[in-house]
């Protein structure tokens, strides 16, 4: 079995070969390993978070949840149009930690929000 190197981009350890290039198979990032990979690919920041509209979300920020979520648990869900002020970015398929009025502390997806 032939020894391919880790993922530029994720550090996937399990990369294969699909003729000249290399491929991840957590990511799908295909590269050549006879070029130099640029730096801004290995830097790139996984932890960028953007909402529904492709804007660039940071921790305080206020957005606007865009459809009604609901909420496990509770008999009423988060309606569209709720307003959520300063909200944590975390790791997580729910990447965004906030409070809403009337729920409490909850994690809620970025693609589910707007930028207000």
């Amino acid at each position: 079995m032939a020894e391919f190197p880790a993922c530029p981009k994720c550090k996937c350890e399990y990369t294969y070969s699909t003729g000249t290039l290399l491929t991840c198979p957590e990511c799908f990032y295909e590269w050549n390993p006879d070029e130099e990979i640029k730096m801004e690919i290995v830097n790139e920041s996984s932890d960028k978070v953007i909402d529904a509209n492709g804007n660039q979300l940071f921790d305080g920020d206020t957005v606007v949840v865009i459809k009604d979520l609901p909420v496990k648990g509770a008999s009423k869900p988060v309606k569209a149009g709720t307003k959520v002020k300063n909200i944590k970015l975390v790791d997580g398929d729910h990447n965004i930690s906030c409070k809403i009025d009337g729920f409490g502390a909850m994690g809620l997806k970025s693609e589910f929000v707007k930028k207000a």
